[in-house]
């Protein structure tokens, strides 16, 4: 006798996470016929040959003997202390160890944090493109998603008018993800102001994921939102998967900021939580104190000359050559978000390009509307090869695109 299938959460069906998804699965399927493939899906360093910087390699290892107990469910002692000193080095009001949380990385304590917030039927306003990680985490939590647009034409970066017009009696929280993945818009001060304002009007928690706070190029800026709310409650986040190219290592740190009466009960309930799993990987955290109070590593990586500027610069100077490509270039993070127009753009659709490039190109991309927008003439890619391994890819893409545009030369021919 055959047994049912087992079921599972309803909500799963809303929730979209392209970047390991379908077509990843078919990537590793090509991998298995001995296609070698050039995968710009995900954000990770380690994969391109980065290495986490020595001195924290050496933190961990001088250490190895005494992670093997659990700690306290909120992080070490110790890594709490850095972080806390870390943010009061950056203006962040009321910043202290009790009020630091480490989880195992940035995407654990997003989960976590819309946990203890939400009940059902609660809004979280979502910049549209967003990380997806950010929607899924909100409707497995039995939240809404509710989108504010930031468009390519204004740059990437969102409207203060349209984020206020979308505030309900049921709206929780405003997430920010500066500098953005997938787009690398980096949010100026003013814009941060008028955010801070919109939740100090409505009495919103504020949520910035930061975790690209020192990748930034030319003359970008990084503006932290936690100074600028003041006692509004902030939660921000941060950890050593990107700027300090510890993917693996699990480790990510939320600080609650702002006002500790009001933000008391949700300090609690993160606490609880937190606890209910035990802690985080505990090796990773014995890094923290010299990633954040050691030596600079990732600026050089920025500047010219350095591997990621050069990268970026490869990506820019390919989509300047592109006869179907436009780019907002991105001032930071580690992706570029370019769009398909003119002739190959008609009846495009981004996730049968992303699935075309990867079997006919050996090139694999994220479809746009992986990232929660309703257009579908976007891919993001990663900045992480090596240059010129990224002009070859945007060689590739530009033969398909070519394809495209001459499939709607014939169809416009036919008709005429």
């Amino acid at each position: 006798m055959s047994l049912p299938p087992v079921k599972t959460r309803e909500r799963l069906s809303e929730v979209r996470y392209e970047i390991r998804g379908e077509l990843a699965r078919r990537a590793r399927e090509l991998e298995g016929q001995g296609r070698k493939l050039i995968k710009l899906n995900i954000g990770n360093p380690g994969a391109f040959g980065f290495r986490a910087p020595e001195h924290l390699q050496r933190a961990i290892a001088d250490r190895i003997a005494d992670t093997d107990p659990y700690t306290h469910q909120q992080g070490l002692p110790q890594a709490r202390e850095a972080i806390a000193a870390f943010h009061k080095q950056r203006g962040t009001p009321n910043a202290s160890p009790e009020r630091v949380f480490v989880g195992n990385g940035v995407s654990e304590l997003i989960d976590l944090s819309l946990r203890a917030l939400l009940n059902p039927g609660d809004e979280v306003l979502l910049p549209s493109p967003d990380y997806p990680l950010w929607s899924a985490a909100t409707i497995l939590n039995d939240g809404r998603p509710v989108y504010y647009r930031c468009l390519p034409e204004n740059g990437f970066l969102p409207d203060p008018e349209e984020i206020a017009s979308l505030v309900s009696s049921r709206t929780r929280a405003i997430v920010l993800i500066n500098p953005n993945n997938p787009t690398g818009a980096a949010y100026p001060r003013e814009l941060l102001e008028q955010i801070v304002a919109i939740a100090q009007r409505h009495k919103l928690l504020l949520m910035c994921d930061e975790i690209y706070d020192s990748i930034l190029y030319g003359d970008a800026a990084f503006t932290p939102i936690a100074p600028l709310a003041g006692d509004l409650p902030c939660l921000s986040f941060g950890g050593l998967s990107k700027v300090h190219r510890a993917c693996g290592w699990r480790v990510g740190w939320a600080v609650l900021s702002g006002d500790p009466v009001a933000s008391g009960n949700l300090h609690h309930a993160m606490d609880l939580l937190g606890a209910l799993r035990l802690c985080a990987n505990v090796p990773g955290q014995f890094a923290i104190e010299a990633a954040l109070h050691g030596e600079d590593t990732i600026a050089p990586l920025c500047a010219p000359g350095g591997r990621l500027f050069e990268a970026r610069r490869a990506v820019m100077e390919s989509i300047a050559e592109s006869r179907h490509l436009q780019l907002v270039a991105p001032a930071g993070a580690l992706y570029a978000f370019p769009a398909v127009t003119g002739a190959a753009a008609q009846g495009f659709d981004d996730h049968r390009f992303a699935l075309e490039l990867l079997e006919t190109q050996d090139v694999l991309v994220v479809p746009g509307s992986s990232f929660n927008v309703p257009y579908r003439n976007h891919f993001r890619v990663t900045l992480l090869p090596q240059p010129d391994d990224l002009r070859e890819v945007f060689r590739r893409i530009e033969c398909l695109l070519d394809r495209y545009a001459q499939a709607d030369a014939d169809a416009q021919a036919a008709v005429a």
